[in-house]
């Protein structure tokens, strides 16, 4: 069994809370900024996400399928997490930084009513390559207006 039930990765984004939370905090933009290719569409909820709320997402994982979460964690520019009937929960929790916003993403199974489940199965670790690609996608939409790497500009 694992020690943590959880895995987390982290960013720095050139912006400050407010810009990022207004992301997160907005479930039409999470199909933009995920980095799975699990999250399709928003289907309902509200436009802005606060304690409480819930909202539904077309999904597609092997097959597709709809999703209910509801935000079980909320602090304006701090932090944000929902879940789902699963009972683990998806972590943003923002920090201001020299140069911005630390960003870190969390899939936290510790509170999921199967936590053995997916101790040993593959999601942890395909979450943890998701995450770090969604932290990409959502660093670039906030710097650059689109999650597309196409559309970022080139580092020199």
């Amino acid at each position: 069994m694992p020690t943590t039930r959880a895995v987390s990765r982290d960013i720095v984004i050139a912006s400050p809370p407010a810009e990022i939370f207004a992301v997160l905090t907005d479930p039409r933009q999470h199909p933009v900024i995920d980095g799975s290719g699990s999250v399709k569409q928003a289907i309902r909820g509200p436009d802005r996400l606060e304690l409480g709320s819930t909202f539904g997402m077309r999904m597609h994982l092997l097959a597709p399928y709809a999703i209910r979460n509801t935000v079980v964690e909320h602090e304006p520019d701090r932090r944000i997490a929902w879940r789902h009937w699963g009972g683990h929960r998806w972590r943003y929790q923002l920090e201001p930084v020299e140069g911005g916003t630390r960003v870190t993403e969390t899939f936290d199974w510790s509170t999921a009513r199967l936590p053995l489940l997916l101790d040993h199965s593959p999601f942890p670790a395909r979450n943890a390559t998701g995450i770090a690609a969604t932290l990409q996608r959502l660093k670039r939409l906030v710097e650059t207006g689109s999650a597309d790497e196409a559309a970022a500009p080139a580092v020199s």
